[in-house]
């Protein structure tokens, strides 16, 4: 589909209204695969308007939050582009969040419906009880007499009419320090990441375009551009469970499905070609392969594109600008092996230092960027949304960067502490939390080792309770499952280190520096 196809009524106000186009346009296009079952075009406008009405039905308005606490399946965007349409607010929650993380999203969004799968409902109901609230609970697979079958939420079509900068996405970020923060993603900069794409000039017919996600949903990038835009270009989507990876079943479905996009994290390419079975599956088929989330190793870059025969082109983007600023995809020169590309052309960015001006090609500083898609602000946090933007409106990253002469940029570190592991991001100040509730703990901290498939994981020194004896009333594999069972598991330390003592500066603060200098020695 290309911009001269899109209706006026699709170019502004409610996003879903895009897709009601592409029903229009490519009807009995396949929209969605998830193993046997399959969605055309037309079939998820129906489902998803069915839907928008069932929400309508059970008093849901305008701005209400649909809290979605679901696994990959074509629920999830049914779901999503129903509540859309309904006026709603979805808010992803990510499917390995266990009790203590749940309750923080419910209370901080006032949800008042929730989506899950029914083999998440224990996790859901301590999170229900520990909050005492009680929003409308619809269930994939199991409802059982307690809460609404998802499938049962069906009602005449609705649409809502929704201006530009009402919210249409509130996913939840975490910062070092404080509390998460909810990202209020606008239908303004659903609209722009989705123009970005239907203004390209492209190799392949909408129709066969095949994007194979196995990112999870809950994920902006897994969300934004492995499904939404895809679906919105006409193409289709082949669901697969992110908890479920499987290198080799990857790279059998984009042979046997003749998938042409796909889109991954490090540890799945890492995966891929260290795979006996690399090289013995065709990928030709492949158009377009894409990676974000922490920084490739040239190696394996170089490798998967020599086998695959497609070059892989990284990206970069955030939560707050709901998915892509830069990309290799369509640069000028091509790709360069260990950038993120330049910015897309709707985006402002620049690098500047410490006081805030721009420095010159070469320098490093932080990145800061500029555009239609960056969000709105942070759900009910004035001072943390000031704090994040500059006075002419560009949003600081906190990732330190550099450009060159011909304005391809090179992310170098970050200015936060944050752990990029798999792409998932860990925030060592949640776990430090967590382990220090512990009672044989009486301080810790946490911070990213390297890791040849996970690009970095977690490690935390342990400083314990006076009287405790490590190895008898306390071992490093208790403390590892401790953590396990209180949140997810991606976040947990892979190392656990018993010091006497964390190093500290004059003022108290932990240097954290120090511990990552002797984890590396």
């Amino acid at each position: 589909m290309d911009l001269e196809d899109v209706s006026e009524r699709a170019k502004s106000g409610n996003v879903a209204a895009l897709h009601d186009e592409t029903a229009r346009l490519h009807g009995d296009a396949l929209a969605i695969e998830y193993h046997d079952q399959t969605l055309t075009h037309e079939e998820l406008r129906a489902a998803s308007a069915a839907f928008a009405g069932g929400l309508a039905d059970l008093g849901i308005d305008p701005d209400d939050v649909l809290l979605q606490y679901l696994p990959n399946c074509p629920q999830y965007l049914v779901a999503a582009l129903g509540a859309f349409k309904a006026g709603a607010v979805v808010s992803p929650v990510n499917p390995q969040y266990r009790k203590r993380e749940l309750t923080y999203q419910l209370e901080d969004t006032d949800a008042s419906v929730v989506l899950t799968h029914g083999a998440l409902r224990d996790h859901l109901q301590a999170a229900l009880e520990e909050t005492g609230r009680d929003p409308e609970l619809i269930v994939v697979d199991g409802a059982d007499g307690d809460g609404h079958d998802f499938e049962d939420v069906r009602g005449d079509g609705t649409f809502r009419e929704r201006s530009d900068d009402d919210v249409a996405l509130l996913p939840y970020t975490s910062g070092t320090t404080g509390r998460p923060k909810g990202v209020q993603l606008t239908h303004r900069n659903f609209h722009a990441q989705t123009y970005a794409v239907l203004s390209q000039d492209h190799a392949l017919k909408d129709e066969a375009v095949r994007s194979l996600v196995w990112l999870p949903l809950y994920h902006i990038t897994g969300f934004t551009h492995t499904a939404w835009q895809p679906l919105v270009r006409g193409g289709s989507v082949f669901l697969r469970s992110a908890a479920n990876w499987d290198a080799d079943a990857c790279m059998r479905t984009i042979e046997e499905s003749g998938i042409t996009h796909y889109v991954g994290v490090t540890a799945m390419y890492v995966d891929m070609v260290t795979s006996d079975s690399f090289g013995e599956y065709d990928l030709t088929s492949l158009e377009t392969a894409g990676e974000g989330g922490a920084k490739m190793s040239v190696s394996v870059q170089r490798e998967f594109e020599e086998t695959a025969g497609v070059e892989m082109a990284e990206g970069y983007g955030l939560t707050e600008t709901n998915g892509a600023t830069h990309t290799q995809s369509g640069s000028t020169f091509g790709l360069r092996h260990g950038t993120i590309g330049q910015p897309l052309r709707m985006t402002d960015c620049k690098i500047v230092g410490d006081d805030g001006t721009e420095v010159p090609p070469g320098e490093e500083g932080e990145l800061l960027v500029r555009g239609p898609q960056v969000m709105k602000g942070y759900h009910g946090m004035s001072d943390a949304t000031e704090n994040a933007f500059t006075e002419d409106g560009y949003f600081r990253t906190g990732d330190i960067a550099r450009r060159d002469n011909d304005n391809y940029y090179e992310i170098v570190d970050r200015k936060k502490h944050m752990i990029v592991s798999a792409g998932y991001n860990v925030y060592p100040s949640e776990v430090e939390e967590l382990l220090t509730e512990h009672d044989a703990v009486a301080e810790a901290a946490v911070v990213g080792i390297p890791d040849e498939r996970r690009n970095e994981v977690p490690k935390a020194y342990v400083v314990p309770r006076p009287g405790v004896e490590v190895g008898e009333d306390v071992t490093a594999e208790e403390i590892t499952e401790y953590v396990l069972d209180n949140i997810a598991a991606y976040k947990h330390p892979r190392e656990v280190e018993f010091i006497d003592e964390l190093p500290r500066t004059a003022s108290g603060k932990v240097r954290k520096f120090k511990l990552e200098e002797d984890s590396d020695a």
